[in-house]
């Protein structure tokens, strides 16, 4: 190979992004390198570490190249590829929606954990495809939280809302990728409020049934006017406080949607409103998981008061961190 084919070559390229991330001090710059060639030549790991000394076209170079200057800048790399993997699912994301964390897996398992054990107490098969069920995911963004569960479940229904709709025509193009668009219905709505032309009316859940008539056939089952008809509610909230802006990586204070970050000055504001709309919105033993800031459990946890949620859990995450708060409705 002469030196030009070589500074063309798979691991010149590999090489020199690796390098430049380095140097930009890129979080993990060896994988960012890595996912960016993969997507720019479409091509898979394996692929590109059993053909080290393939050239890369002109065009992909430059592609490839032009990609490493903006992760060195500070674009998250999903960004970059369009796209990120969440509960062994590919996700589309964009700078509208926040990306989905490792941590937030842990909503799944536990909504997945608590339905079964109510299985069980019930008197029933511990393992259920969530027939019947009307399940709610609040503050969606990408859809992904909706969507494992829509996937885990598949006699479930579903509602998944948000403030934003950008936010919502990803999810909705995520759940038509992995099939299961039939069964969720996305609202634009802030929590579960209802709403109003002239915004949302804090302190009134919004009848979401009302919503799902208006595609009812995409459901096994639709309640009517009374609150109590939501049998799970998940959500992954803003979280962060504005006051911790400045603590943030770069690539997500100045990349990820703020409306999804940031739950106030001390982050845990939207909480008091979401528990207090999910206790009018969940039928009796519905339970609600809700995902945590680092700092958040002291003051979210006290908002359960024993007359109206049982059956209170907080599960760590991988770092010791309260990540999850569930708790069942009496």
């Amino acid at each position: 190979m002469n030196r030009l084919s070589e500074e063309k070559s798979i691991r010149a390229q590999l090489k020199s992004g690796i390098a430049q991330l380095r140097d930009a001090s890129v979080p993990s710059y060896t994988l960012a390198a890595e996912l960016l060639l993969l997507h720019v030549l479409g091509r898979d790991r394996t692929w590109i570490y059993s053909h080290p000394e393939e050239e890369i076209p002109v065009a992909n170079a430059q592609r490839y190249s032009a990609l490493i200057r903006r992760r060195a800048a500070g674009e998250p790399t999903q960004h970059l590829t369009g796209k990120q993997e969440f509960w062994g699912l590919e996700f589309e994301v964009t700078p509208d929606v926040l990306i989905p964390r490792p941590e937030t897996e842990q909503v799944i398992e536990v909504a997945l954990d608590r339905l079964a054990l109510r299985e069980l107490r019930a008197g029933r098969s511990q393992k259920t495809d969530g027939a019947g069920l009307l399940i709610a995911d609040i503050g969606t963004g990408s859809g992904c939280i909706a969507i494992a569960l829509a996937k885990e479940l598949p006699g479930a229904a579903f509602v998944a809302t948000d403030l934003s709709a950008a936010a919502l025509e990803v999810a909705g193009r995520n759940a038509s990728r992995h099939n299961v668009a039939i069964r969720i219905r996305f609202v634009e709505t802030n929590l579960l409020d209802r709403a109003s032309p002239g915004g949302a009316q804090h302190g009134a859940p919004l009848q979401l049934q009302a919503a799902v008539a208006g595609n009812s056939s995409n459901h096994s089952r639709v309640a009517g006017d009374q609150p109590g008809y939501l049998d799970l509610i998940v959500s992954n909230p803003p979280y962060v406080g504005r006051r911790e802006a400045a603590t943030l990586m770069r690539e997500v204070r100045e990349h990820e949607p703020e409306i999804a970050l940031y739950g106030g000055e001390e982050g845990y504001e939207l909480y008091g409103d979401l528990i207090a709309q999910s206790a009018n919105c969940l039928r009796p033993h519905g339970i609600l998981v809700l995902e945590l800031g680092h700092n958040g459990l002291p003051a979210i946890q006290p908002l359960l008061d024993a007359s109206t949620w049982t059956r209170v859990s907080v599960t760590n995450d991988l770092a010791g961190i309260p990540r999850v708060l569930a708790a069942e409705r009496l």
